[in-house]
């Protein structure tokens, strides 16, 4: 898919790929930075409290990125024995990720709103392409992240609430089949059903962006 982007409009491709990247270095760095403020100094130490998007992205979840439309970074690792709070410290730690990418989303709407209502952007300018880009890929990593299936960071959430001894089965079930799961949602039930939570998502994430620029994203 990024190819025929680069074919079509080689400036477009460079801008998404730097949105894409600097979007999932967001991510982790955030999962990392909480994880310093709650005690575990993991991340740190294994060089993951960066934004350099060396540290983060991992070579697989990339090409499914590319050539696929959804991938992973490389996880951030912490030691819950490290935390203040164990239980709720990880879920703190794993909703870090999909705050900070809302976060950006807004930082880029409210500066896209400004310069648009100020004139300085074109229609056409890649500026308003490349803000525009990070608003739809940190919502669309958002609303995929709080998916409460492993290895997706709504998971974490989950588990804070089945964390007691009569859930251990569950979560060991979930941790073991989730990718499994994830897979089927991905490639089987839309073939089977028609239900396609990307289109869940993609929908959610043009609603929202719809309400951080105050127009219809209409995509």
């Amino acid at each position: 898919m990024i190819f025929s982007l680069f074919r079509a409009d080689p400036l477009l491709a460079l801008a998404w790929l730097i949105a894409l990247f600097f979007s999932l270095t967001f991510h982790e760095f955030s999962h990392a930075f909480i994880a310093k403020l709650r005690g575990d100094r993991t991340a740190e130490f294994m060089g993951r409290l960066t934004l350099n998007p060396f540290a983060h992205i991992d070579p697989l979840g990339l090409m499914f990125l590319l050539f696929v439309g959804f991938g992973w970074a490389k996880p951030v690792p912490y030691n819950p024995r490290s935390l203040r709070d164990p239980r709720w410290d990880s879920a703190r730690i794993a909703l870090a990720g999909p705050a900070s990418n809302f976060l950006l989303a807004m930082i880029s709407a409210l500066i896209l709103r400004g310069l648009l209502a100020s004139g300085a952007l074109a229609s056409d300018s890649l500026l308003l392409a490349f803000l525009f880009l990070v608003i739809i890929l940190n919502l669309s990593l958002m609303f995929f992240n709080l998916i409460p299936i492993p290895p997706l960071d709504g998971s974490k959430f989950l588990f804070a609430f089945l964390d007691g001894p009569e859930h251990v089965q569950t979560r060991f079930f979930l941790e073991r089949y989730g990718s499994l799961f994830l897979l089927g949602f991905a490639v089987i039930l839309p073939q089977a059903t028609g239900i396609d939570i990307f289109g869940f998502i993609s929908s959610a994430s043009s609603s929202t962006c719809s309400w951080l620029l105050g127009v219809s994203c209409g995509f």
